[in-house]
């Protein structure tokens, strides 16, 4: 693959000049795509020219044509041109080539429409007048790119390695429409896995959906493995693609597979669900990490606001990741439960944050929530580091499930596969280390089950409930208690306070107040309301709340503040400076993992976690919130002691010893 892809990507040496680096894949994707079709093509020249021929109907000759080119290994053309052109026929007339590549590209059928996504028509006559039409037309007419030599799945490898190197040379996010095979196929492997043996039955059908397609290589994958389980299989490959380019080769890529074009279709899957009145077996995705969604912020945000079964009802994480919203949507797409108890299942690549971000409350906790009470969430495995082509960041597979097995119906299984991986022997990009075949065997081992019973196992696995990740936030007060003294510093703090210090006469009347301390909230107030009453000051009730705010200082043995006026009048009011959060999860104490046992879990954690060492604090229960949080690394996290003061000493005293006799070879 690497030696075909090199093969091809060499014609940038011609386009070097009238072209920059960043031109180089406009030109080489389009004609990359146009000669795969043309080698797919060659063998049915003449049955497609007479189906074209004798039938006039779009519908009719798509029929027509599947039927008669037909064959163990290929479901058939849906796609034909009208056209007589070929490269190489074109190349014969130099004079014309360019309106003969239009002509040729112009004659497909209405359902391969890839060409107009690449711009095609502009990009063959810029070429014909920057003089490297005829170069660049023979270099690829001499590529074998026929099905007997480029299989579908080293196609799609070609497709996003030239993807991976156009992106690269334009200094763009090289790795964005690029999932690593290895990771591809241990997604494929996990989601598949519980359904082997109902995936190999006679008369199988599936459908395949992947929200962000890219290339297709997800979905290529998927359809493989699915038929070397069952050659027999029928399945139905459904993708979006909000990137015109990646969006076209997807499509063609489908379409020489026999697929229904129609079931690629662009446009952003944030904005707008192109399918959506469909639900699928299988979804798949690798959404791009980091990315934002302002552009799209008050798209998502109306959806949100209208609730009920809205892809986003749940929550809304920050704008500035767009990971939890494709989670959302991926949860979405899995098909309902039927009544033999099949649903759907799902897979999706994230980095780390959709664990752990935002406290309780926080939409990405609310979302957290929506995934585990809904028991959506059957494994979650963590990747080695630099498994990517643009990001050496800690990445995880979410393994989702409405139709769980028994056993794992209320559990979570957190697999740790950080420690596997080969390094390569040359890194691409960001990416240094690949999952091996091995590997990724062991890895599904694990996922199911059988991996061998072990104190140290390759993959440690750990299997926790749903509300093992479910706690509390409860807010803890404690009594405001203040002392007042008009000091020389209190003085000056209100002499500068932005409001306070403009009113007239305030500075002068604090300082004939004298420096009694106060140690009660409403005897202060009343002494010195009468004392600037007598030197002609009036304050508004929010500006008399000021003073005493900023006059006042904490002191632990002044009475308690106590509410004034209101339905609360006469409670203990609550120092803010003092508020804390204590967060208590389900279950603490061994008390039932349910909601219902917050008030009985809670009073208990607070009476011995918190009441021993601040006797007059409270909980404020209107503040409580519930959250939800994966903390993945603190359970599979391993102690290291230091190493021994005398290892140390003895490593210094090694290599301070090493320096000094370089330093006595030097001055020798």
């Amino acid at each position: 693959m690497s030696v075909l892809s090199s093969f091809v990507w060499s014609v940038a040496d011609t386009l070097r000049g009238p072209y920059s680096e960043a031109e180089y894949g406009s030109v080489i994707l389009p004609l990359t795509v146009l000669r795969r079709l043309e080698c797919v093509m060659e063998p049915h020249r003449e049955v497609m020219a007479e189906i074209v021929g004798k039938h006039e109907g779009e519908q009719q000759r798509r029929t027509h044509l599947k039927l008669r080119t037909r064959s163990d290994d290929s479901a058939g053309l849906s796609f034909w041109t009208t056209s007589n052109y070929t490269l190489k026929r074109a190349l014969q007339d130099p004079d014309n080539l360019a309106p003969n590549l239009i002509d040729y590209v112009g004659g497909f059928s209405a359902n391969l429409d890839v060409f107009k996504s690449f711009n095609f028509e502009n990009i063959i006559r810029t070429l014909d007048t920057r003089d490297r039409l005829a170069q660049v037309t023979r270099h690829f007419e001499k590529i074998d790119m026929s099905p007997a030599a480029v299989s579908n799945a080293d196609m799609g490898d070609l497709f996003e390695n030239l993807i991976y190197r156009f992106a690269e040379s334009a200094n763009d996010g090289a790795g964005q429409f690029y999932t690593p095979r290895d990771v591809v196929r241990l997604l494929v492997d996990l989601i598949y896995d519980e359904d082997t043996d109902a995936l190999r039955e006679r008369g199988t059908v599936r459908s395949i959906y992947d929200p962000t397609v890219g290339t297709g290589g997800m979905l290529t994958v998927a359809d493989e493995h699915l038929h070397d389980l069952n050659p027999g299989a029928s399945t139905a490959l459904f993708g979006q693609e909000i990137n015109p380019r990646t969006y076209a080769i997807c499509k063609a890529d489908l379409l020489i597979k026999g697929q229904d074009p129609s079931n690629v279709r662009q446009g952003d899957t944030l904005v707008v669900d192109r399918f959506e009145d469909l639900r699928f077996d299988y979804v798949l995705s690798n959404p791009p990490f980091g990315t934002d969604w302002k552009a799209v912020e008050s798209d998502v945000k109306n959806e949100h606001a209208r609730g009920g079964q809205c892809r986003f009802a749940p929550g809304l994480p920050a704008v500035g990741d767009a990971a939890m919203l494709f989670l959302l949507h991926v949860a979405s797409k899995m098909r309902d439960v039927d009544e033999t108890g099949r649903g759907g299942k799902a897979g999706i690549v994230l980095n780390g944050s959709p664990l752990f971000n935002g406290g309780a409350g926080s939409g990405p906790s609310e979302i957290r929530g929506h995934m585990l009470e809904n028991d959506l969430v059957e494994a979650i495995v963590a990747l080695p580091n630099d498994m990517f082509y643009n990001t050496g960041i800690a990445t995880y597979l979410w393994i989702l499930s409405n139709a769980k097995s028994d056993e794992r119906k209320g559990k979570i299984q957190l697999i740790d596969a950080t420690g596997l991986g080969s390094k390569l022997r040359k890194s691409i990009g960001s990416k240094r280390v690949e999952v091996s075949e091995a590997d990724r065997d062991r890895i599904v081992q694990a996922f199911a089950g059988t991996q061998a019973e072990d104190d140290n196992p390759d993959v440690p696995v750990k299997v926790f409930s749903n509300r093992d990740f479910a706690y509390w936030t409860i807010t803890v007060e404690r009594p405001l208690q203040l002392r007042f003294q008009c000091t020389p510093e209190a003085i000056s703090a209100v002499a500068e306070h932005k409001k306070l210090g403009k009113v007239e006469g305030l500075v002068n009347a604090l300082e004939a107040f004298g420096d009694e301390a106060y140690l009660n909230r409403e005897k202060f107030n009343k002494a010195i309301g009468k004392h600037l009453g007598d030197h002609s000051v009036s304050l508004t009730t929010a500006q008399r709340k000021t003073l005493w705010q900023t006059i006042g200082v904490h002191d632990d043995t002044a009475d308690y503040c106590r509410v004034a006026t209101g339905k609360n009048k006469g409670e203990i009011e609550p120092d803010p400076a003092l508020r804390d959060t204590e967060n208590v999860p389900f279950g603490w104490g061994g008390r039932p993992k349910t909601h219902e046992a917050l008030r009985e879990t809670v009073q208990a954690y607070f009476d011995a976690e918190v009441k021993p060492h601040v006797d007059d604090a409270w909980i404020d229960w209107d503040k409580t919130k519930t959250g939800y949080e994966i903390p993945f690394t603190r359970h599979f996290y391993t102690y290291e002691p230091p190493r021994p003061l005398a290892e140390i000493d003895a490593d210094l005293e090694r290599v301070v010893g090493e320096i000094m006799g370089l330093l006595r070879e030097v001055e020798a």
